[in-house]
């Protein structure tokens, strides 16, 4: 298969995503207060969605209020609310592994959504990546609990219906403006659920600023923005596979910042999660066009000038 120059830049770009959503776990645990999980996702989404309004200026229209809430509930309230729930009653390593299931189930619901044929290829890769997760961050103690899984299970059935949808409802904005407007209507949805069933927040201290700062600015509204602009580009399946980036962005910062070991078996888990992301990129990508030079329609054959 050629190689397409734009899709690869697409691809790159994309991942720049969960490759950055990778250190929301050292980000969350070093500078923000702990017990918290939904005030602080209303944090991350609210103020940087109500920024980039402000920005945009640009309010849905139409069916498009309907879209943006829905589209904010699956990727943002809903998914946010169950990654926590799963990340406080599991391991970290089995709560990653169980979303690592995501793209898995974007291949299905591409099939169904967007009538999208299922490749065996795409699936093999979607396992490998999955296996990979498994081994990079999943230990051999780890507890299962039926709540924590159920939740991990909902919560990437609901990004990966965000994630198709975001292909299928096609915006007529820019990526910027739809990104604005999910966040929003995430936030929005979560404010009531949070006020409701968690305490008031303490004072913050400038760690916690900080911390909130980056997970709103750099790791919701810059970060989203690169993720559904790629989902407008290239194949869900793909953009999905993308998200194995982050636990493995999560275990080298663990490795760098807090000083934590690699083990074989991590290792092998980086190779496999790295093969994985390739394949299911090989898959996706778009044969590259070949120019062709135009020629007159009253053009006539020249005349060899070989001589033998």
């Amino acid at each position: 298969m050629n190689k397409n120059p734009s899709h690869i830049t697409d691809v790159l770009i994309t991942a720049l995503a969960p490759a950055v959503w990778g250190s929301t776990y050292f980000v969350t645990t070093a500078f923000l207060p702990h017990g918290y999980p939904l005030t602080v996702a209303l944090l991350r989404a609210l103020p940087a969605g109500l920024l980039l309004l402000a920005i945009v200026r640009k309010l849905p229209e139409g069916i498009w209020w309907f879209r943006a809430f829905v589209l904010g509930a699956l990727n943002f309230s809903f998914f946010w609310a169950m990654l926590f729930v799963s990340a406080y009653r599991l391991p970290g390593g089995v709560a990653a592994t169980v979303g690592a299931i995501q793209p898995l189930i974007v291949i299905v619901l591409s099939r169904v959504v967007l009538g999208r044929p299922i490749r065996a290829l795409a699936v093999g890769a979607g396992a490998i990546g999955m296996a990979g997760v498994a081994l990079l961050v999943l230990s051999p103690s780890a507890a299962l609990d039926p709540v924590g899984i159920a939740a991990g299970l909902a919560g990437a059935v609901s990004m990966a219906f965000g994630t198709v949808l975001s292909r299928r409802w096609t915006p007529p904005v820019s990526s910027l403006t739809f990104t604005a407007w999910q966040l929003t209507a995430g936030g929005l949805l979560l404010l009531p659920i949070a006020l409701l069933l968690e305490p008031a927040l303490p004072v913050p201290t400038i760690a916690n600023v900080l911390g909130i700062a980056y997970l709103g600015l750099i790791g919701a509204a810059l970060t989203y923005m690169l993720w559904f602009r790629g989902l407008a580009r290239i194949e869900p399946s793909a953009a999905s596979s993308l998200g194995f980036l982050s636990p493995v962005v999560a275990t080298l910062l663990g490795w760098l910042a807090l000083g934590q070991s690699l083990t074989p078996a991590q290792l092998c888990g980086f190779a496999m999660v790295l093969a994985s992301v390739w394949f299911s990129q090989r898959v996706a990508m778009p044969p590259a066009t070949t120019a062709i030079r135009p020629t007159r329609p009253d053009a006539s054959p020249q005349p060899s000038t070989h001589r033998a």
